[in-house]
């Protein structure tokens, strides 16, 4: 049985963690820019703890048992900070990026427990919609996205450089 996790707002003295376990499982997906090919990119991951100050933005972490980060991701409950300009014009939608989860707790549920976690944060702010982009070196995440429901969003699809951005989106209620 895996071990259980605590899915919570980070604390200041974990951005430091949060941000090495970001650029370490980012930097190792198969296919995904590395860090000399993206190095902006990679300080963005390093320096996860900076989303904090944006308004309505939330840094969320899994914590185990020792108190040891296992994984993060941000949510956006404004969507015009979430950084992608196609979606500038949505309302009542959330956002949610950078999904991480560190490689010894793969496959125990934690990247579903920090989803479910932005899903009631969307539902509390009660929004209709959340909106999400990954890549084809995301195939993990990408299924376990499809297996909650999201569905892709072609409208939201870009290339940043050589990689193809694939937008996905949850309805959370029909208006």
């Amino acid at each position: 049985m895996p071990a259980p996790v605590v899915v919570r707002e980070i604390h200041p003295d974990e951005h430091r963690a949060l941000g090495q376990l970001m650029v370490h499982v980012y930097g190792n997906l198969p296919g995904f820019p590395t860090p000399t090919q993206q190095p902006h990119y990679y300080d963005m991951l390093a320096n996860i703890g900076d989303f904090t100050r944006i308004p309505q933005a939330k840094v969320l972490v899994a914590v185990d048992a020792g108190g040891q980060v296992v994984g993060g991701v941000v949510y956006f409950a404004d969507i015009t900070q979430y950084g992608a300009a196609m979606t500038m014009s949505m309302v009542d939608t959330s956002a949610i990026r950078l999904l991480a989860v560190h490689p010894s707790v793969r496959g125990q549920g934690v990247g579903r427990q920090l989803m479910e976690a932005c899903l009631q944060l969307a539902r509390d702010h009660g929004h209709a919609r959340v909106v999400l982009h990954t890549t084809e070196a995301m195939r993990v995440a990408w299924n376990m996205y499809e297996r909650m429901g999201f569905q892709r969003a072609h409208e939201l699809d870009f290339a940043q450089g050589d990689l193809q951005v694939y937008g996905l989106h949850l309805v959370l209620r029909d208006d």
